[in-house]
């Protein structure tokens, strides 16, 4: 028996193991209500030391417009600050509320634009942002069309092969 207010030998190491089977691998960035200006912008950087990593996010615009959620690199972001023209690494349409996924693959400085440009009204988001560091499956890998036609092809072959074969193996039994 064990004493009052002692573990069972090896209950240690069970609850070590519980505790790291239950380390979160999801790290919340970002929970919080922005109010963005008419016809302006906000943003808040991500910064990311490993990869890959998956970006979560969605939002609500706590009103009738709406606005769009880009995430951009850092410099996207500046010739964005001097309206030049920038891409984006992933976004939504103009919308009151949407979510949005992107896996990072190069560790580096991003940032999170709230845009309510095309919009004539001061407007309040909520917006919740988080980082998924588990491990990522890698997309699903096609054959090229060539490859798929003769794969197909030889499939066909194959299989018209060993319904003749079958067929004359029949028929010889069938006659006698």
């Amino acid at each position: 028996m064990w004493g009052r207010g002692t573990a069972p030998p090896g209950s240690m190491n069970l609850l070590f193991i519980l505790l790291l089977l239950a380390a979160s691998t999801r790290v919340e960035l970002v929970d919080q209500i922005y109010d963005i200006p008419a016809e302006q912008w906000r943003y808040f950087e991500i910064t990311t030391k490993q990869a890959p990593v998956r970006v979560d996010g969605d939002f609500a615009v706590l009103g009738r417009d709406g606005v769009r959620i880009a995430l951009l690199t850092r410099a996207d972001l500046e010739r964005l600050r001097s309206e030049r023209p920038h891409g984006f690494l992933a976004a939504t349409e103009f919308r009151r509320s949407g979510t949005f996924h992107y896996l990072i693959r190069t560790p580096g400085n991003y940032v999170m634009v709230l845009d309510n440009r095309e919009q004539s009204t001061a407007v309040k988001t909520h917006v919740r942002v988080s980082l998924d560091f588990s491990p990522q499956p890698d997309p699903p890998r096609y054959l090229s069309p060539g490859r798929r036609t003769a794969a197909i092809l030889i499939s066909f072959g194959v299989f018209f092969g060993i319904v003749t074969w079958s067929a004359r193996k029949l028929l010889r039994a069938i006659k006698g």
